[in-house]
């Protein structure tokens, strides 16, 4: 048998010999195995991806849209605050019922807070009318004392001078301070709706959790440039030495804010002392 031995490693377009080759003409040739070539020694050359690229722009894109939208709700929110202040500043200067009668909205609470507001009501002349009294909707002794109240007022047409509104309660006797938070929402949405409807040109409370939701719909008809509303506080007289809830709430965007005791005007320099209103 005749042995014949081809070269080492000799090479002919990508095959390769055996080494040793017994008894085989011509001899058998090896697949070559395509050689890996590290990244390190790739000559720089990257194959282009297209849904790499893709996704690279929609990213891009998208940051833009959040960058924008974001830029935009900063922008309103300095013109809302910027209108706010206008309106808040300017509020004191503005006389409703120069151009006639003045529709005043009454926020009248459950007990005492309703026998305090109708007592104001008693000093108001007949130049406010109409008269859109709101009350809680859990509230069942109110709108018994408002209907007694206006059939003493002697009008012709008092049937027509008056209307009673319900709106839910913001926040109930001994409800928790977070539950607070989300029934006063649902009050501002029953709020703004009748406040739109309404437009009075004055709001008149003392002191009830329901008039909050009430004054910032009127505080909104003004800062939308639909209507001023002048928002008047009164606190009650119980408060001596410190403001209630509410009216700490309402007293940076009352246009009158009145105390009856003076060294509750000593303390807070925007309120208004003349001494007992009711």
């Amino acid at each position: 048998m005749d042995l014949k031995i081809t070269g080492m490693d000799t090479w002919d377009q990508g095959w390769r010999y055996a080494p040793i080759q017994v008894g085989c003409d011509p001899p058998i040739k090896f697949k070559e195995e395509e050689e890996v070539v590290p990244e390190s020694r790739n000559s720089g050359f990257k194959p282009e991806i297209p849904y790499l690229r893709w996704s690279y722009r929609a990213t891009v894109a998208v940051m833009a849209c959040l960058v924008g939208a974001v830029f935009a709700v900063l922008l309103l929110c300095l013109l809302f605050f910027i209108r706010l202040y206008c309106v808040v500043k300017t509020g004191s200067s503005y006389k409703p019922g120069t151009r006639g009668p003045v529709a005043v909205l009454v926020v009248a609470g459950s007990g005492g807070h309703t026998t305090e507001v109708l007592r104001l009501m008693e000093c108001l002349s007949a130049a406010y009318t109409p008269r859109h009294y709101v009350i809680a909707d859990t509230d069942r002794m109110s709108e018994e004392k408002i209907c007694t109240f206006e059939r003493s007022k002697q009008h012709s047409d008092s049937e027509a001078q008056f209307t009673i509104c319900r709106i839910p309660r913001s926040r109930e006797v001994h409800q928790s301070w977070s539950s607070s938070v989300l029934s006063t929402l649902d009050a501002l949405r029953y709020s703004l709706p009748l406040v739109f409807r309404l437009r009075p040109d004055m709001v008149l409370c003392n002191g009830p959790g329901t008039c909050v939701p009430l004054c910032v719909a009127g505080l909104l008809l003004g800062i939308l440039g639909m209507k001023k509303v002048s928002i008047v506080y009164v606190e009650s007289i119980c408060r001596i030495k410190t403001l209630s809830l509410t009216g700490k709430i309402l007293y940076p965007i009352s246009d009158y804010f009145f105390v009856q005791w003076s060294s509750l005007r000593d303390k807070y320099p925007r309120s208004v002392f003349l001494g007992r209103l009711v």
